[in-house]
């Protein structure tokens, strides 16, 4: 068993890595070939443990004795994502070589939460932890997608289910910051949605497209927009629901079963509709926003919950 785990060890290491670790051995004329190869093996498993913190969880943590293969298999414009095969099991790694831990540290919360409702698929997150050449990793479940984004009634019903299931009685916001894509999301906990979303959300992506672009006209427009919200959300009930945050084609997939399964999270606690910010490029359609609908969202019907999280759990 250790020897396979040192083999698949020993090809990922580089020629001067691999002459490094040997050169460690005793050279003894009275060692049998056979104790010499084993002692070796032993060596260069702990010494890539040490160097590859990846490695190191899979092969005590995560449960495996012996890692197969690593093969990449994309991850956007943002992160390298790969595949670890084990005898325990594939594993999901996806790295940063310039972003530290808390863009993933940020996406592990929102995952694990999404993941605690149980209703609609998502990966499970395991570790994340910092590279020791720079940058960040985060291990997860694997998922073998299907061929397709999966039926659209079903995503809508699950992400209701979702939506109903997770509520915040702390306001709207989330326990810690996070990123959309790799741009910063401010998530403070406010009291009343419209403070949060035109502060959090809409002012500070416009204080971003400004600083960046220099566009005042759109800036001000924004402003405006911002100053006369409030009278677009009389007479809705509002709540703070867990968000996906980034619900975009992109994010959206099928299990091989064909469940639907959501990723690649930009969590918040906010208005569920705002969930539907995205719907320009995630493909929505009728049936999805049917069967959606058809879900009670809301655990009151008073118009006046607008703004306020604690009545709105019922306290």
């Amino acid at each position: 068993m250790a020897a396979n785990v040192a083999l698949v060890l020993l090809s990922s290491c580089s020629p001067s890595t691999s002459a490094a670790a040997a050169s460690l051995l005793p050279r003894r004329r009275f060692l049998p070939s056979r104790r010499r190869r084993a002692s070796s093996r032993a060596t260069t498993i702990m010494s890539a443990l040490g160097d590859d913190p990846i490695r190191e969880w899979i092969l005590t943590e995560g449960k495996a004795t012996q890692i197969k293969g690593i093969r990449s298999i994309g991850g956007g414009c943002i992160n390298s994502a790969q595949r670890y095969d084990t005898d325990a099991g594939p594993f999901f790694v996806k790295t940063n070589s310039r972003i530290g831990p808390e863009m993933f540290e940020g996406e592990a919360l929102g995952l694990k939460a999404m993941y605690d409702t149980k209703s609609i698929r998502v990966p499970l997150p395991y570790k994340v932890g910092s590279l020791p050449t720079g940058g960040s990793f985060i291990i997860m479940e694997f998922i073998e997608f299907g061929r397709s984004r999966g039926d659209q009634s079903d995503l809508g019903r699950k992400l209701a289910e979702m939506h109903k299931a997770a509520k915040s009685d702390k306001g709207y916001g989330f326990p810690v910051d996070n990123t959309i894509g790799s741009t910063p999301q401010i998530n403070t906990w406010t009291d009343d949605w419209i403070e949060f979303y035109s502060k959090h959300r809409l002012g500070y992506q416009l204080e971003l497209a400004s600083r960046r672009y220099g566009d005042s006209a759109i800036l001000e427009k924004g402003q405006r927009l911002i100053k006369n919200i409030r009278p677009l959300f009389d007479g809705a009930v509002i709540e703070p629901c867990l968000l996906h945050g980034d619900l975009w084609s992109g994010n959206i997939s099928s299990d091989s079963n064909g469940d639907p399964v959501i990723l690649d999270p930009a969590c918040y606690y906010g208005h569920n509709e705002a969930e539907f910010g995205m719907s320009w490029c995630a493909g929505f359609g009728g049936d999805f926003y049917n069967a959606y609908f058809q879900v009670p969202i809301s655990l009151s019907s008073d118009a006046d919950l607008i703004g306020a999280p604690s009545r709105a759990n019922g306290q």
